[in-house]
């Protein structure tokens, strides 16, 4: 599987990165299944949070095992200083090691959202603390939404991030004030060499009304075909790689489209925009 740079950071990391919301709400044995088909892939990049259910308790015996085969980046939801700085702590105890390479900020999806990390007293502070202790090596933003490119323009002027995750995929960037923002945001990442992942690169919409085939809170795509153009769109534009979906029954597939990867010409990619006419947007 193609390796890139991961910004600053220096990782070479595999452009399928594990995405553990998967592992929320499985076994073991599933968990289990999923991370030797992650290692016999050669993935080695890990994204995990605490809020993604039990996912911290069943990556932990791999993390015993296994920790030098992979970046490992965190997150945190707390937006104040002491919160950050406990749920830091709790998710070293629970993955068993005695540091992350990445330590994020969950879900800031909103100026007001980023105004509560930058504040005195506010999670950016314990992030940064945390790096001079050593406990994370690196420091990051993630986010949803529409907003979140643009959102992600301010927290670069406003914090020194070494990397950013946000969603992408040809059906948002139908959207073109969405493309034109990612666009924005891709071009500043590339000036400050700051790594970029993306996730929702398989996402086709949402679910409406129809039961949920998966434990995905959007509708993905599910078919080879559907999956490998899904993620060439996403692997031809000018990032590091992106996180695995949040079913473990689709990673096979996921898997598989990055191993065959085929950057694809301008013409392919505008074909593959014009054809989400026809899908329901993801975010509104």
């Amino acid at each position: 599987m193609e390796k890139r740079r991961f910004g600053r950071t220096g990782h070479m990391s595999t452009v399928a990165i594990l995405g553990a919301a998967a592992f929320g709400n499985v076994d073991q044995a599933t968990v289990d299944r999923a991370m030797e088909q992650a290692i016999a892939a050669g993935v080695n990049h890990i994204d995990i949070a605490p809020s993604y259910g039990e996912a911290e308790k069943r990556v932990a015996p791999w993390m015993v095992r296994e920790r030098r085969r992979f970046f490992l980046g965190c997150k945190t939801v707390e937006r104040t200083a002491q919160g950050a700085a406990a749920e830091l702590r709790g998710s070293l105890e629970r993955l068993h090691v005695d540091r992350f390479d990445l330590y994020q900020f969950h879900a800031v999806t909103t100026i007001e959202e980023l105004d509560k990390v930058t504040a005195p007293g506010g999670a950016l502070e314990a992030v940064v603390q945390a790096r001079a202790e050593g406990l994370t090596r690196f420091m990051g933003i993630t986010g949803h939404g529409l907003q979140a490119p643009r959102v992600f323009v301010e927290a670069l002027r406003r914090m020194d991030l070494d990397t950013v995750l946000f969603a992408m995929n040809y059906a948002l960037y139908a959207n073109e004030t969405y493309r034109s923002d990612c666009e924005a945001l891709l071009a500043l990442c590339r000036a400050r060499d700051v790594g970029v992942m993306v996730l929702k690169a398989i996402a086709r919409g949402p679910w409406g009304e129809q039961p949920h085939a998966y434990e995905t809170w959007y509708e993905p795509f599910d078919t080879p075909e559907t999956i490998r153009a899904a993620v060439d769109f996403c692997l031809s534009q000018p990032i590091t790689g992106l996180c695995t979906a949040g079913d473990t029954r689709l990673l096979p597939l996921i898997l598989q489209a990055c191993e065959r990867f085929r950057p694809l010409s301008e013409a392919e990619q505008a074909e593959l925009i014009a054809s989400a006419a026809e899908l329901t947007p993801l975010f509104t």
